[in-house]
């Protein structure tokens, strides 16, 4: 496949084009819950407990320009925010699920337990 430039930068083949858009270590993570229900931002906090506040909004608003996530903001005091999966990022699941499985596997050949809340 050759090269090929999105948002000014250059991409060399479609596995790197869609880890930038899924891959690091927190964007999957945040897929993954969001996929079965709707999320505030301290539900996700605390259910990714080792995420940064500034990380977590940093992911978070990366992953909504990209539209694999909805932010909704209701118009009350305290403000109240809630994240919700969309259908674009519905098809990253399935390849969430191969990664984590593939992860699984080769942590169970290196003798790793799994930890809950993974």
């Amino acid at each position: 496949m050759p090269d090929f430039i999105y948002n000014n930068k250059l991409y060399y083949n479609p596995v790197e084009f869609a880890m930038g858009r899924i891959g690091g270590t927190w964007k999957m993570p945040i897929l993954w819950r969001l996929k079965d229900k709707t999320f505030r931002f301290s539900e996700l906090k605390k259910d990714i407990p080792h995420i940064t506040d500034k990380m977590l909004t940093s992911q978070l608003r990366q992953l909504e320009s990209e539209g694999f996530i909805h932010r909704k903001v209701y118009a009350v005091v305290p403000p109240k925010v809630e994240y919700s999966i969309t259908d674009k990022g519905m098809t990253a699941v399935p390849v969430i699920e191969t990664i984590r499985n593939y992860g699984l596997e080769l942590m169970a050949k290196e003798g790793i337990s799994k930890k809950s809340n993974s």
